[in-house]
């Protein structure tokens, strides 16, 4: 077989690169291939960009997107394809469009509240303004009359021209009232809209801060929330365990059972860590079958409480799908935020502990206190 077989399967940049170094032989091509990124470093790779392109507000296009991420969890090399980031770029522009349009749609309702206001304020004043005129101008003939010289006839004209005025100022007012209690009414409906609007970008905001598939917070909302409880943790010294938990096997079920099932199982995990996590916890989906909790302590038992409990809970039970009677087990690595300078530095030892377990056979917790769950 000739080397030249191979080169259409290669990257744009591994092409250019084997004209660049004139790779002719398959020892030179194996030393180009060592060069990919590993699976393991591409999935994290590969949830980032799927919350990057996570709409943060309009979620018309959330399926479209779990569609195709779910293709990448099952096979992350893909994500170097052409294609897959054509993909990935045009998420990334609909995202920015679908928000931009939602946004502009719901702030015409408060851009219509201001421009009313201004109209009948306005209509208001103009009213005021002319009426005030004339009874002025009124005013000013009365002032130069000179009663010792016949002037009672001029009055009698005034007289006229008050009650004409005041007639004209009586009308001006009425409509006015009107303008501004047929105002009002819209002005009413427009805050009831704002309302809505409000309401409808909380709703937004809480639903963007939730996984798509399990419920579970999000990385990105994980991240937050890391921020506060960290800071708490720094300010009063309050205990955390960060717990880092991964289903064993998580591909054969997807391989097995078909991707449909793989989500019901996602989905019954994230149920049972979200009713054994209390609620001053957090527990979120840190990316593909990856789940992260923080867990409150004071004392160490309270904590060995909780991850056992989740572990009889998963491994005593089977996952049902489609009549399928499917055993599931996880493994887990754990540390203590006290025992680090910083959060950084906890999670990063709680994925070397996670690792160990996996490499140890599975289906176990390992503590950074040397301590196993089995």
């Amino acid at each position: 077989m000739e080397i030249n077989d191979f080169l259409d399967d290669l990257t744009q940049r591994e092409q250019s690169d084997v004209k660049l170094n004139q790779i002719d032989t398959f020892p030179k091509l194996v030393s180009l291939l060592l060069k990919r990124v590993s699976k393991e470093n591409v999935a994290p790779l590969a949830t980032l960009l799927k919350q990057s392109v996570l709409p943060s507000i309009c979620i018309e296009i959330d399926d479209e997107i779990e569609h195709l991420f779910i293709k990448i969890d099952a096979n992350p090399e893909i994500l170097f394809e052409k294609e897959i980031q054509e993909k990935i770029e045009d998420f990334i522009f609909k995202r920015f469009e679908a928000d931009k349009k939602l946004v502009v749609e719901k702030t015409s309702d408060i851009s219509q509240v201001v421009t009313l206001m201004g109209q009948y304020l306005n209509d208001a004043i103009s009213s005021s303004g002319n009426g005030s005129k004339n009874v002025l101008t009124i005013k000013e003939k009365i002032e130069a009359i000179d009663l010792s010289k016949n002037g009672i006839a001029e009055l009698g004209v005034l007289q006229k021209q008050l009650v004409s005025a005041a007639s004209s100022i009586e009308n001006e007012m009425n409509t006015v009232s009107t303008k501004l209690k047929t105002g009002k009414s819209k002005v009413e409906e427009l805050e009831d809209k704002v309302k809505t609007l409000e309401e409808e970008l909380k709703k937004s905001r809480n639903e963007s801060m939730k996984d798509h598939l399990t419920g579970l917070l999000t990385r990105r909302a994980y991240e937050e929330e890391v921020k506060r409880i960290d800071s708490n943790h720094k300010r009063n010294g309050s205990e955390y365990a960060v717990v880092f938990f991964d289903i064993d096997h998580f591909k054969k079920i997807n391989d097995t059972y078909g991707h449909d099932c793989g989500d019901v199982v996602l989905k019954i995990f994230a149920k049972i860590l979200e009713k054994a996590t209390r609620d001053h916890d957090i527990v979120a989906r840190y990316g593909g079958e990856e789940f992260v909790a923080l867990v409150h302590f004071n004392l160490a038992r309270e904590l060995l409480q909780y991850l056992k409990r989740v572990k009889q809970i998963v491994t005593s039970n089977s996952f049902i799908y489609k009549n399928n009677k499917i055993k599931v087990t996880f493994s887990a690595g754990v540390t203590f935020r006290s025992s680090h300078s910083c959060y950084e530095n906890a999670i990063q030892k709680a994925d070397m502990l996670l690792y160990q377990a996996k490499e140890n056979g599975r289906n176990q917790i390992k503590l950074e206190d040397g301590r196993t769950i089995k």
